[in-house]
């Protein structure tokens, strides 16, 4: 083995798509090519220790915003103990502001941008030579019939224990500031139908959930349609045994046909991930995302009413021109159209993307370290953004994640935002903690602050209702993971 891909995943479910890529489209170095993954918070010297025991001369790390800092320290100790391995860097967060960034410094290669021809160029010439003279490298964008789709290299292991990235495209047509996509020219389809091809293959090797992190879904209708049909294909022919797929979707562009298609599938097998992310005219204008809002929300009403999808929502605090107020009205709107789950993110300055424009003129002030989380603004002053953050955990912990499905909408009454924002304040006071609360704590502390709004036999039947059958009826919701389980047992 002479070339090692590595990277640091969140969690050892997940399963790095982008090292699958480049491990497909090795070439004549694939033989000598193979992945080892680890997960954030791992030893870094027990780390070295597994890199080093398969006596790579080449390693590549994929750099991600939520692992830069612990693989910088990664890179480091490996350049001390074993100067002779060469090291190259990809991915997202070292592809802009390259020359700024320590763990690029530490490197002795560094691919910016696509890694899929580049990469595998880049290591024949470090083995076979000539020695490349520039230390960093414009990943080249070859034909999308060019890139070897890399879903063979999912092993029986990833299978059974992990989710499966999946993507029937690249990029995004849309410029919201925010986002890396934003520096996208268009959107670039893969071959549908050897896409739907390697989708077979998985399916018949037994995967059964599949996440498609295509930034825009149902872009092209037909392109949908037939990946929907696949899944319904399936579901038809393997009740018992179904499939559960996860979508991010653009929400003011839901014709005919595609509702029709989402209203055929079942419970428990179907996700979408819609961003709103503001119901702020000004604010979508200043952030250059452009989006009917009467018809997004008409949209998410017809998804939430009219199909069985389990409905993701993300807005996100912290944006140019964003108040506390008119993020709370949007809150409340999204609230009141009835997704299973708010994601309430909170803005980072992701390297590269058109965002920064804004600093001077909004007072925009950012966490110099990863994940770059904005720390106050001229509409947000630091302690009211702290207020946010703790609002969007605690969220998670009770609204999302599907343990109060009862007991939430009597926390929220007629005023979502502020009334979640008051029991937020009142949490946070009495554990000064956001992390590490045990459940059966938190479902005493929603009693607590419940009984002084409702009689204490209320609240109690309320929890009941929360507390009991979850387990027994999360078994219905089929292929569904567990979070979302629980959702459909309410």
């Amino acid at each position: 083995m002479t070339i090692l891909l590595s990277t640091l995943n969140a969690r050892y479910t997940h399963a790095s798509l982008g090292l699958r890529y480049l491990l497909a489209n090795m070439g004549e170095l694939k033989t000598q090519t193979r992945i080892q993954e680890f997960v954030i918070g791992a030893k870094t010297t027990e780390m070295v220790e597994r890199i080093l025991a398969a006596q790579p001369k080449i390693v590549g790390f994929g750099v991600y915003i939520w692992n830069v800092e612990e693989t910088t320290r990664l890179v480091a100790t490996l350049k001390r103990v074993a100067p002779q391995v060469t090291i190259v860097l990809g991915g997202p967060e070292v592809s802009y502001e390259t020359g700024e960034q320590e763990i690029a410094r530490l490197a002795d290669y560094v691919v910016t941008g696509w890694g899929d021809v580049t990469f595998p160029k880049l290591c024949g010439e470090i083995l076979h030579g000539p020695k490349p003279l520039m230390k960093v490298h414009a990943g080249v964008q070859p034909p999308m019939a060019e890139i070897t789709l890399p879903y063979a290299e999912y092993t029986d292991q990833d299978l059974a224990h992990r989710t499966l990235y999946v993507e029937a495209s690249r990029g995004c047509p849309f410029k919201c500031e925010f986002c890396l996509s934003s520096l996208d020219k268009t959107a670039w389809p893969f071959n549908i139908e050897h896409f739907l091809q390697e989708m077979e293959s998985l399916h018949a090797r037994g995967a059964r959930l599949f996440k498609f992190v295509d930034r825009t879904f149902n872009l092209n209708i037909k392109t949908s349609l037939k990946i929907m049909q696949f899944f319904l294909d399936k579901l038809a022919a393997n009740p018992d045994d179904p499939v559960y797929a996860h979508f991010e979707l653009v929400p003011d562009h839901l014709p005919e046909a595609l509702k029709e298609g989402i209203a055929k599938f079942p419970p428990g097998t179907l996700q979408f991930e819609i961003g709103i992310q503001s119901f702020n005219p000004v604010v979508q204008a200043n952030i250059s995302r452009k989006q009917d809002n009467q018809k997004a929300a008409d949209n998410i009403r017809w998804l939430c009413t009219h199909s069985n999808v389990h409905m993701h929502v993300d807005l996100i605090a912290g944006l140019p021109g964003e108040t506390v107020e008119s993020f709370a009205e949007g809150f409340d709107k999204l609230w009141a159209l009835g997704p299973h789950e708010i994601q309430f993110g909170i803005l980072k300055r992701l390297r590269g993307t058109p965002i920064i424009r804004h600093t001077e003129e909004f007072g925009m002030v950012y966490d110099p370290y990863p994940p770059y989380t904005i720390l106050a603004n001229r509409d947000i002053d630091f302690p009211t953004m702290q207020r946010l953050v703790r609002f969007a955990r605690y969220w998670d912990l009770v609204a999302n994640s599907g343990r109060f499905t009862h007991a939430t909408p009597v926390l929220l009454g007629e005023h979502p935002f502020a009334n979640f924002m008051a029991f937020s304040d009142w949490l946070y006071a009495n554990t000064d903690a956001t992390h590490r609360i045990a459940l059966d704590r938190l479902a005493v502390l929603v009693g607590r602050w419940l009984e002084q709004r409702m009689p204490a036999g209320e609240v109690a039947e309320l929890l009941a209702r929360d507390g009991h059958g979850v387990k027994q009826k999360s078994a219905q919701a089929g292929a569904a993971p567990q979070r979302q389980a629980r959702h459909l047992a309410a």
